[in-house]
């Protein structure tokens, strides 16, 4: 009891001190879809929009560290775009947030300088690049699905859109479909709705992934210590997102049952639930798991060895994942396992993956 008092009294002088910061500098925090941000752009703000590779992830924050610490600490490197801390509903962060600067130079003197950056008695921060994918995967489409039609489809459901291309071939049930976004956060928001929303007003059974290759253009700098881009999409291309996109046409929606008004919002289903359905289906039973945790590596990713063995198939699947360390050792072992799950469902032969 007297340590939760003590901890509680902590929390509370800490958000008492963001408090006082935010008046005495004016700053204002716009508190949106479980990030509070700053800035994108703030209200001065000299040059053009930041390109990619011009975004640092920070990892390992002490979850009573706020913005009145972070925000200085990371403009002391140069001017701040945009800033982003990962909140829950207690108020506290959730460990890890996103500075934005100017440039992709910018960027690397924040990994340079602040990596390892010891922000409390030993709490040292994890600075990287951000990896900003924007493309999504959407598997299990019908095979009578068009480029157009479904571009027309998700621009109702999704905001964000920019280009759409399908994809078929031996491994691949039906259609799958590759989605180009605006942006990242246009990206995440679509991903957690999209499987739940082509379910409820298309009656469409997919799960959407991570498009594991992102399209960068060649005269962006590449990102040193982002992982490496395993394939490489080719889109067709289909210009901007309408901003007031038409209704979706009769081809697509006929096929599929046509969209309506939008309501509430069901978050994506994980792609182990979707592993264990698909098993469950075809009389495999449930995926035995076995994880061994390798070093981290410079760029923060934690490497995973695998070996999953699922009894109604001969062999066993190896392989390794890379994932970011979780708040905890529990959160980082169910984050492998989901990619690990992601990576099974891409390898299963004939799979009709039901979720």
């Amino acid at each position: 009891m007297v340590e939760n008092g003590k901890t509680w009294l902590r929390q509370f002088q800490r958000m008492q001190a963001l408090d006082a910061w935010l008046k005495e500098t004016n700053t204002t925090l716009t508190q949106l879809n479980g990030q509070r941000k700053y800035g994108g752009p703030p209200e001065v703000w000299d040059g053009p929009p930041p390109g990619k590779c011009c975004e640092v992830f920070i990892s390992h924050i002490p979850r009573d560290v706020y913005e009145d610490l972070l925000i200085p600490l990371f403009r002391s490197v140069g001017p701040l775009w945009e800033f982003r801390l990962m909140m829950n509903f207690s108020g506290q962060n959730r460990g890890f947030a996103y500075a934005k600067y100017g440039t992709n130079a910018l960027a690397m003197k924040a990994i340079q300088k602040l990596n390892g950056y010891m922000i409390e008695p030993n709490c040292y921060l994890c600075v990287r690049y951000s990896i900003e994918k924007r493309h999504l995967c959407i598997h299990n489409l019908p095979s009578s699905t068009s480029v157009q039609n479904l571009q027309e489809v998700l621009q109702v459901l999704v905001e964000g859109v920019e280009r759409v291309s399908l994809k078929t071939g031996p491994g691949i049930d039906g259609v799958s479909a590759v989605v180009g976004f605006s942006s990242h956060f246009t990206a995440s928001m679509a991903k957690k709705v999209l499987a739940a929303e082509l379910k409820k007003h298309c009656s469409l059974e997919v799960f959407v992934m991570w498009e594991p290759g992102e399209d960068l253009s060649p005269n962006q700098p590449s990102c040193s210590q982002a992982p490496k881009i395993l394939m490489q999409p080719c889109f067709l291309p289909c210009g901007q997102a309408n901003p007031d996109p038409p209704a979706p046409s009769q081809g697509f929606c006929g096929a599929v049952g046509k969209p309506v008004s939008l309501t509430s919002l069901q978050p994506l289903v994980s792609p182990v639930v979707v592993l264990h359905r698909f098993c469950e289906l075809n009389g495999y039973g449930q995926p035995l798991y076995e994880l061994s945790k390798g070093l981290p590596r410079s760029d923060g990713f934690v490497e995973f060895f695998y070996k999953v063995l699922i009894q109604g198939v001969r062999s066993s699947f190896r392989g390794t994942v890379m994932v970011l360390p979780g708040p905890n050792c529990r959160a980082t072992i169910d984050e492998a396992r989901r990619a690990v799950a992601q990576q099974l469902l891409l390898k299963m032969p004939n799979s009709h993956l039901a979720a």
